[in-house]
């Protein structure tokens, strides 16, 4: 392979959930940067030839995992899925990420993945998280892991966690994203037919009134999303919406997990950073058409939510070739 593709390595360990073990190889194995080249090689790696995959709690059925754990060794990236019943990982298993930690690999996990990098410690004294309703084991078994059970991703750049199902999409993608740009991670979205991923510290689990029904915000939130860059007041989103403010803040909380005004200042980051990323606009123009204002409000809401400042955000996170 050419030295400028990533590899992957996708533990397949006993009881693992098959469509956590699918997750990273269809995100990444999906991935093509813009003139069509792969970035990612994926390998599915097992301690042995052949595995039981779970379907959550409905049986069990085997899958070959092409790769022998050894080929996880030179790896860029170690995904661990979420297995079934999370139990001691295989010796060889934790070794592995304890090698791949210490010379500088990127560890991630998929939902109950996270038990896997906590017995390699590899979550002591860090924030992680997992699916909700397995938090509170992890945390009982592994006091020095700091379980955020509310978040859907949490990483500090070498180690990633996810919380169940759905998140490791979400998660793959942003590793797509710091990887690669906002540009790919878009490409990437659309061929496997997603949304660009959700913040890591959106809540897990939200009540969502279903789109076209009443109580639905649906149409007040795609309309609030093109509009982001207008000077919009909480008064102009309840009366689009038509309801009072008050009966209007409820239901944003109740269907986003935050306010009106929290919702819209989070879909002007996103323009600022998808502006950060994709031009070459000063940034005093990026902070105007994104609906800051000025500088100096990009700049503070940047700091208290990425803890980055813009300049730095486009020299990290700007389309790569």
């Amino acid at each position: 392979m050419s030295r400028d593709v990533h590899t992957v390595a996708v533990l397949a360990l006993d009881g693992v959930v098959g469509f956590d073990l699918a997750i990273p190889c269809q995100v990444f194995g999906s991935t093509r940067r813009a003139d069509g080249r792969p970035p990612y090689e994926v390998r599915v790696c097992g301690v042995r030839d052949t595995v039981r995959a779970s379907a959550s709690g409905t049986g069990y059925y085997r899958i070959q995992a092409p790769y022998e754990l050894e080929a996880a060794a030179d790896a860029d990236t170690i995904v661990v899925p979420g297995v079934a019943v999370p139990r001691r990982a295989p010796e060889p298993v934790l070794a592995l990420l304890r090698a791949a930690a210490a010379r500088g690999a990127r560890t991630v996990s998929i939902c109950t993945g996270a038990f896997v990098l906590a017995q390699a410690g590899l979550l002591d004294g860090r924030r992680a998280t997992t699916h909700w309703a397995a938090a509170a084991e992890l945390a009982g078994r592994h006091p020095r892991v700091e379980v955020d059970a509310a978040s859907l991703y949490l990483g500090d750049g070498r180690v990633f966690t996810s919380a169940g199902v759905a998140a490791g999409l979400d998660l793959c993608l942003h590793l797509v994203r710091r990887d690669l740009g906002a540009a790919v991670a878009a490409r990437t979205a659309r061929v496997v037919v997603m949304a660009p991923s959700r913040d890591g510290d959106q809540a897990q689990f939200i009540e969502h009134a279903p789109a076209g029904t009443s109580g639905s915000l649906a149409p007040t939130l795609a309309w609030l999303a093109e509009h982001a860059a207008d000077p919009v007041t909480l008064t102009d989103i309840a009366r689009h919406a038509r309801l009072s403010t008050r009966t209007l803040t409820r239901r944003f909380r109740e269907q986003t997990g935050t306010s009106p005004l929290g919702w819209l200042q989070e879909q002007r980051l996103h323009l600022a950073r998808r502006l950060l990323e994709t031009t070459d606009l000063p940034v005093a123009t990026v902070a105007a058409r994104s609906g800051h204002g000025s500088i100096t409000a990009l700049r503070a809401h940047f700091r208290r939510r990425l803890r980055i400042s813009p300049d730095h955000y486009r020299r990290g996170f700007g389309e790569r070739p």
